[in-house]
């Protein structure tokens, strides 16, 4: 009788892909009109900025938030947030996003208040002009953020976290597109 045996590599690739697939929790996947219908539209309007971002379902089942970033008037920012949700983040859980972009940096925001004012925990992440990518962003590395002020000694405590936005504000005028195909939380190892 003849055994079969998984040479090694194969083995540890299988192993690690499991593994993988236990510590990651898909928040938000866009399936559907109604897996959009809570998020927001907040732009540099409210402060007399001239920028239009809006979001839409697109037929590939991607959240896209797109528009134009306007200088004009002071303004320069243009953002979607979800706000409010059951995240139920950990410390030492990470934010992952598959996205196509458009080569530009966009922000996530967490927000631990579920009207979404105060401060907002930002991070930057960098995309791929037409490129379908995974960005993982560490939970804790989060800064603080309250109108484009950094506050480095306010901490963000993840199981606050009643919101999340993606935020366009890197000073170039011009069209703009983010492509999100998932929003997931990889948990840590502490978990």
């Amino acid at each position: 009788m003849t055994k079969f045996r998984l040479p090694p590599l194969l083995l540890f690739f299988v192993a690690t892909t499991l593994f993988a697939d236990t510590n990651r929790e898909v928040l938000l996947e866009f399936d559907s009109p109604a897996s959009i219908r809570n998020w927001r539209a907040v732009n540099d309007g409210v402060m007399g900025g001239r920028s239009v971002g809006r979001y839409r379902l697109t037929d590939k089942n991607m959240l896209e938030f797109f528009g134009y970033l306007s200088l004009e008037n002071n303004g320069g920012f243009a953002s979607i947030r979800l706000p409010s949700g059951d995240f139920n983040f950990k410390q030492g859980d990470s934010v992952i996003l598959r996205v196509k972009g458009d080569g530009r940096t966009y922000n996530m925001n967490l927000y631990a208040q579920r009207n979404l004012g105060g401060y907002s925990f930002r991070q930057s992440f960098k995309t791929t002009a037409n490129k379908l990518i995974e960005v993982k962003l560490p939970v804790d590395q989060f800064v603080a953020t309250w109108r484009g002020r950094v506050f480095p000694k306010q901490e963000l405590n993840p199981s606050q976290i009643a919101g999340l936005g993606i935020l366009l504000g890197d000073k170039k005028q011009g069209k703009f597109s983010l492509q999100i195909e998932s929003i997931s939380i990889q948990r840590g190892e502490k978990n």
